[in-house]
C-alpha cells in the first residue's frame, strides 16, 4: 500500500523538498519527447551495484522498451525464496502455509550482503547474535511473505479481462486469509494475522488507493493497466508488496521502467543509506525509458508525491517515527536509512504529468493511532468506531470489510470519525485522464548482517 500526501497530514506520500520549494519539476523535457511533456535525461551517474537490470532491449517499435541511455548490466543475486509453488498447496490455494512448513522454517528471502564500510557485518559475530534474537520476527515476516507469493502467483495465473474489479480483490483477499488461517469474522481474529490492508487494484491513470466499494460493477478491459497491490501480516509484521497487470504488450515500456526502478531502489537502500540518493538513482532508472503510444512517444517519468516508506508493527506507513523514501531527486541529504529497519520499496511510472491527486470515490480508512479524544454527535459513530478497533486496530480497511462484519448504513458515522479526526481516509491517487501508471513493490529488512528482500520471488 502506498502513502498519503503531506497535504493530509500524514508523512507518507510526501512531496520532494525541491518540488515543494520550487513548485516544479526537477529535471527537464527531454529534447524530441511528444505528447504532454516530461522530466527528463538525468546527469550520467554510476548505477549502483545489486540492481537487477532485467530491461527490455532497445527497439523502435511499439510495445519494446526503448532506452535512451546504455545502461550498465549487473549481476543479480539469485533469491532465497520460491515462486509461490510451495509442494502440497491446491490450486487456488487453500491450504494454511503454517501447514506447508509444520518446523516454522518458511523460506528466506533474497539476502543482500551490505557493501562498503558496512560489509563487515556478514560474519561479525556480535551481529550474528543480533540476528538470532530477531528469530521470531523473522520466522513472522518470512510466513506473511511466502504467503503473499503464494496468493499472488495464484492471482496471476486467473486475472483477466472480463473478471470484475470485485471479484478480483476477494480472489486475493481470500486466499489470503485461507493461508495465515485467519478468516477475520471472529473478533481480533484480523489482528492476529491476514489481510493486512485493503487490496488496491487501481487502473490507468488511477496509481494507488483503489478498491472496488459495495456494488462496484467495473470489469478490467484488454487495453487496462492494473496496479495490484496487497499485503499480508502475521502478528502485525506486515509484507507489503506489488505489481502490475497489463494485457497488451505495447506497455512493456512502462512496467519495464518501474520494475527497473524499484530494483534500483532495492540496490541502493542499506544501511546508513542516504534518502536522497536512493530517489535520485529510481529517478535515473525510471526516467531512461519512453513508451510508444498510438504513434507519439511519451517519457516514463517518476510520479514525484509518492513515495515508498518505512513499516512498523501494525503500522503500514511507519508510525510517527515513519520515515519516506523518496522516488525522485532532491530532499533532504541528512536523512538515512538504519539497522533494524523495515521498508517498503515501492515506485511510480507515469505516462502523464508525473503528480497525483485525490479523486473518485474513497475506500480506504485507518484509525489514526495517536487521534485525539473527541465528542462524538453521530449516534452509529461509537459502535462503528468499536467495531473498527476491535478488528482492524491501526490497519487499514475499506467499506467492503464493515459489510464483511454486517454493518448496515455506516456512511454517516464513518464520515464523522474522519471529520473528527479519529480516522484517515485515502482517497484514490490519480494523474490526468488518459495516462498510464505503473507500479512495483518489494519489502526489505534491514537484518544486522544481511539485507533481506523478504518479499522477492520468482516473479519479480
Amino acid at each position: 500500500m502506498t502513502a498519503v500526501s503531506v497535504e493530509q497530514g500524514l508523512g507518507d506520500l510526501k512531496l520532494n523538498g525541491a518540488d515543494r520549494a520550487a513548485g516544479t519539476p526537477t529535471t527537464k523535457k527531454p529534447e524530441g519527447a511528444e505528447g504532454d511533456g516530461g522530466l527528463g535525461d538525468s546527469d550520467d551517474d554510476e548505477d549502483a551495484d545489486d540492481v537487477d537490470d532485467n530491461k527490455a532491449t532497445t527497439d523502435t517499435t511499439e510495445g519494446v522498451a526503448k532506452k535512451k541511455k546504455k545502461r550498465k548490466p549487473r549481476k543479480k543475486k539469485k533469491a532465497g525464496a520460491t515462486g509461490g509453488g510451495a509442494k502440497g498447496q491446491t490450486s487456488p490455494p487453500t491450504i494454511k502455509v503454517s501447514d506447508l512448513f509444520p518446523n516454522n522454517t518458511y523460506p528466506v528471502g533474497e539476502e543482500v550482503e551490505y557493501r562498503d564500510e558496512n560489509n563487515y557485518r556478514t560474519t561479525s559475530e556480535e551481529k550474528r547474535h543480533l540476528d538470532r534474537m530477531n528469530q521470531d520476527f523473522l520466522t513472522d515476516y518470512r510466513q506473511a511473505a511466502e504467503v503473499h507469493r503464494q496468493v499472488r502467483r495464484h492471482a496471476q495465473s486467473v486475472i483477466k479481462p472480463g473478471m470484475s474489479l470485485t471479484e478480483i480483490a476477494e480472489t486475493i483477499e481470500n486466499g489470503t486469509r485461507r493461508l495465515t488461517g485467519h478468516m477475520g469474522l471472529e473478533e481480533g481474529d484480523n489482528l492476529i494475522g491476514g489481510v493486512a490492508f485493503p487490496t488496491g487494484l487501481s487502473l490507468n491513470h488511477c496509481a494507488a488507493h483503489y478498491t472496488p466499494n459495495a456494488g462496484n460493477k467495473m470489469i478490467l478491459q484488454q487495453g487496462d493497466v492494473m496496479k495490484v497491490d496487497f499485503g499480508v501480516h502475521v502478528n502485525g509484521r506486515i509484507v507489503d508488496s506489488a505489481f502490475t497487470v497489463a494485457f497488451d504488450p505495447v506497455y512493456d515500456p512502462l512496467l519495464a521502467a518501474v520494475k527497473d526502478a524499484t530494483n534500483t531502489g532495492i540496490g541502493l537502500a542499506g544501511i546508513d543509506a542516504r534518502m536522497s540518493e536512493i530517489g535520485e538513482g529510481i529517478q535515473e532508472a525510471m526516467e531512461s525509458y519512453e513508451l510508444t503510444l498510438g504513434g507519439t512517444t511519451y517519457p516514463v517519468r517518476a510520479i514525484r508525491n509518492l513515495n515508498g516508506h518505512t513499516i512498523a508493527r501494525y503500522s503500514i506507513h511507519g508510525g510517527e517515527a515513519g520515515k519516506s523514501v523518496p522516488i525522485v531527486k532532491g530532499g533532504s541529504d541528512g536523512e538515512r536509512m538504519e539497522e533494524g529497519e523495515t521498508y517498503a520499496i515501492e515506485t511510480f511510472g507515469s505516462t502523464g504529468r508525473g503528480v497525483v491527486r485525490d479523486d473518485l470515490e474513497t475506500s480506504h480508512y485507518a484509525k489514526i493511532a495517536d487521534a485525539p479524544h473527541a465528542a462524538l454527535r453521530v449516534a452509529s459513530a461509537k459502535p462503528l468506531l468499536r467495531s473498527i478497533e476491535r478488528n482492524f486496530g491501526t490497519l487499514p480497511f475499506c467499506r467492503r470489510y464493515l459489510d464483511r462484519l454486517g454493518h448496515e448504513k455506516y456512511l454517516l458515522g464513518l464520515n464523522h470519525l474522519v471529520q473528527a479526526g479519529i480516522l484517515q481516509d485515502y482517497p484514490p491517487l490519480c494523474d490526468i485522464k488518459g495516462s498510464y501508471t505503473a507500479q512495483y513493490e518489494h519489502t526489505i529488512l534491514l537484518r544486522p548482517t544481511v539485507k533481506e528482500v523478504i518479499s522477492r520471488g520468482d516473479d519479480y
